[in-house]
């Protein structure tokens, strides 16, 4: 249904819902204010590109999404792809990436594929969120040691290089304040969870930066004053060759961007027993996404952390993420200049934590234990992301885990001779077993088991491949435990047909039931049949062998 949670849950809205949903919108907006700020530094953007995201995105997320209680805004898993296109193309090409991204998220809403966009392989999932994970951790390393860098490189390899040659220049100051923050971050929630450990820890490394004039870096001294208000709407420098350019980058947003949002929604149902709608949620992360470029926000989406606390803390319906949006309009307006007091080191400490939570270590070890193809798809997909690109890596991840997938279904379907000697692969209890059916001299039987595609079409083509040597009259296949045909299948199926023919030797097909029958007719192949050759059950499939042969 394309119909925004926000026209469903207001019919029934009622006063005490508005205040429930009144302290949880501002809880959750305080909470995402040194997100939205940390994840545009570690894009390698200004902190406001990330403020403007947190109150555009986030309002439109809410208001026309698919879930009662989706918070969206600038998450972890956008800032290697951000800053990778910004570095190629600039902050324009990165907000004319984002809106491609968003115009792809309406289609893919409207063309209702919200169901299809979670069978997304978990290996590859789990894949490119630990390879953003380390990555995001990485790319802390200079103010979290407080470095005296001048340019870090984009490569991860480059990077550590030369983070271990300017180890000299560590400031003890900016690493006490990134370790304290850690520790405040992880551990406060045993102290109170109505309070962000992350917002603590910020609020206290800010103080005592100013109060003892600690000689460590703030967003103040390197980017400047963060602006009081949303800038002035403008379109983006748009040309043909650049949109062609960013297409890969715009696909690998979308894709981010519906996955998260996606996995959010579906949690947050877990929480309080809901069901988002998923084609209404990606057409509001693509309108998000489409409409925050304009005001020079950068990519959004759904955010797992800022969505759960959303539930804790009371919220119930779109009001309160509407709520959390106005919030942090609101500290934009009045506390701007504070925000620019926050020293770096202590944004870093808090992405140190945000990739350790998303590195999903227990699930990537998990993965690594599971069947060799699996693992293989996991580590690739990590190590691309990594090393390579993130792009680069889903696209591999994801034709890798296809191939491998068609693999299996290869060696699960299969083609075989079925004779009265193989009693021993017979189910004593099936009734349609070979053991107890009398062929007739002159035909073979066959059987195909499992989805009949090209992966498994080979082994069709090898199994009749030995028909001259047995000189049959009738060939009959088994297809009971046929679910599916592709057009590889149907075409060699059609082509066997044809030799059986030419040889003059009769062709029947058992155990076609009425979704293969009905495939079969689409493609013509009946056509090439008498309906007699075309047998529902076992039975009537010899009872036609025997007509062929003139026996009674």
């Amino acid at each position: 249904m394309l119909l925004p949670k926000f026209f469903t849950t207001i019919r029934t809205y009622t006063r005490a819902q508005f205040f429930s949903d009144l302290s949880a919108g501002v809880v959750v907006g305080v909470v995402a204010l040194p997100l939205a700020i940390a994840f545009a530094i570690a894009s390698d953007l200004s902190p406001d590109r990330g403020l403007v995201t947190g109150v555009v995105a986030g309002f439109l997320i809410s208001f026309l999404g698919g879930s009662r209680v989706q918070i969206g805004g600038p998450t972890g898993a956008f800032v290697v792809i951000v800053s990778g296109i910004a570095a190629r193309h600039g902050f324009n090409g990165l907000l004319i990436a984002t809106m491609m991204a968003g115009v792809l998220l309406i289609i893919m809403g409207l063309a209702r594929l919200g169901s299809v966009i979670k069978f997304i392989p978990y290996p590859v999932t789990v894949g490119f969120t630990s390879g953003i994970a380390l990555i995001i951790f990485s790319s802390q390393v200079k103010d979290f040691l407080g470095l005296s860098i001048t340019h870090v490189p984009a490569e991860f390899v480059e990077k550590w290089g030369v983070y271990l040659a300017h180890l000299a220049t560590l400031n003890y100051w900016a690493l006490v304040i990134g370790v304290g923050t850690v520790l405040i971050a992880q551990s406060w929630r045993k102290v109170t969870a109505k309070i962000p450990g992350s917002l603590v820890a910020l609020v206290l490394s800010t103080l005592l930066v100013q109060y003892f004039h600690l000689p460590v870096e703030t967003i103040g001294s390197r980017f400047g004053a963060i602006p009081h208000a949303l800038p002035v709407p403008v379109l983006p420098h748009l040309t043909l060759s650049l949109v062609r350019e960013l297409m890969p980058s715009a696909v690998t947003i979308a894709l981010l961007a519906g996955i998260e949002s996606l996995l959010s929604a579906v949690v947050a149902d877990g929480m309080m027993g809901g069901k988002h709608r998923s084609n209404m949620e990606l057409v509001a992360q693509g309108i998000a996404n489409l409409v925050s470029p304009l005001f020079g926000g950068m990519p959004a989406t759904g955010a797992i952390a800022r969505t759960t606390t959303n539930v804790q803390n009371g919220g119930r319906t779109p009001v309160a993420g509407m709520i959390h949006a106005l919030t942090l309009l609101v500290i934009m307006f009045f506390l701007g200049p504070l925000a620019a007091l926050i020293p770096l080191a202590c944004l870093a400490g808090i992405l140190v934590v945000v990739a350790y939570h998303m590195s999903e270590w227990r699930s990537f070890m998990m993965v690594l234990r599971s069947p060799r193809s699996d693992a293989a798809v996991l580590v690739v997909t990590f190590l691309l992301t990594v090393i390579v690109d993130l792009t680069v890596a889903i696209e591999v991840g994801m034709v890798l885990a296809a191939f491998l997938f068609m693999r299996r279904m290869a060696l699960v379907s299969n083609t075989a001779l079925v004779t009265a000697e193989m009693n021993d692969e017979d189910e004593p209890d099936d009734p349609e077993a070979i053991s107890k059916k009398v062929i007739p001299k002159g035909v073979l039987v066959y059987e195909v088991n499992g989805p009949f595609f090209f992966g498994a079409s080979a082994n069709f083509m090898e199994a009749l491949s030995q028909i001259g040597e047995k000189k049959p009259k009738v060939i009959i296949i088994r297809m009971r435990h046929v679910p599916v045909m592709d057009a590889t299948g149907l075409h060699v199926l059609k082509t066997e047909i044809h030799k059986a023919k030419r040889k003059g030797i009769t062709f029947i097909l058992s155990g076609v039931g009425p979704g293969l029958r009905q495939i079969l007719a689409k493609a013509g192949l009946l056509e090439m049949l008498t309906e007699r050759d075309v047998a529902e059950d076992f039975d009537s499939a010899l009872d036609r062998a025997r007509e062929v042969l003139g026996q009674p």
